[in-house]
């Protein structure tokens, strides 16, 4: 991260079937060594899957998004030879980058033959209230609500 400028968001193109940036962004996440097409069809085959529980399924993935997206967060602040967890709210972008992140890495450590499965059943669960990477939004805040004396370090 550089500390001169902000860095420079590119903007990302919307998908081919549902015409959402955010699916996009979900098969970026997924995406390994380049492979478009094989991340396409995770998602694809993961959404298709989630059609026969939900009518909407781009609304169930956007639900299930906004389920797992953290509102504050921790990050350390060295002060005087002491790093203190210091708790931050967390902006839009970030909280999407974040619910995305958690959401593929809880899918790539569930049990399920294929990554269509283990997605499909990551986002099932989250609709569901029970999912690895809803556990991790829980565990975010209350990171930062026990480390909330520490909020005056934050500048």
């Amino acid at each position: 991260m550089s500390r001169r400028k902000a860095a420079i968001h590119r903007e990302v193109l919307e998908d081919a079937v549902y015409g959402n940036k955010v699916v996009s962004k979900l098969m970026n996440a997924i995406m390994e060594d380049g492979k478009k097409e094989v991340a396409e069809k995770i998602v694809y085959g993961a959404l298709e899957r989630l059609k026969k529980i939900h009518k909407d399924e781009l609304r169930a993935l956007l639900d299930a998004i906004d389920a797992v997206k953290p509102s504050v967060e921790v990050k350390g602040r060295r002060v005087g030879g002491a790093t203190y967890q210091v708790p931050v709210e967390v902006s839009g972008l970030r909280q999407q980058t974040l619910a995305l992140r958690w959401i593929v890495a809880a899918a790539k450590k569930r049990g399920e033959r294929s990554m269509t499965e283990r997605l499909f059943g990551e986002l099932r669960d989250i609709l569901n209230g029970n999912s690895a990477s809803l556990k991790k939004k829980i565990d975010t805040h209350k990171m930062a609500e026990a480390n909330k004396a520490f909020a005056h370090f934050r500048w």
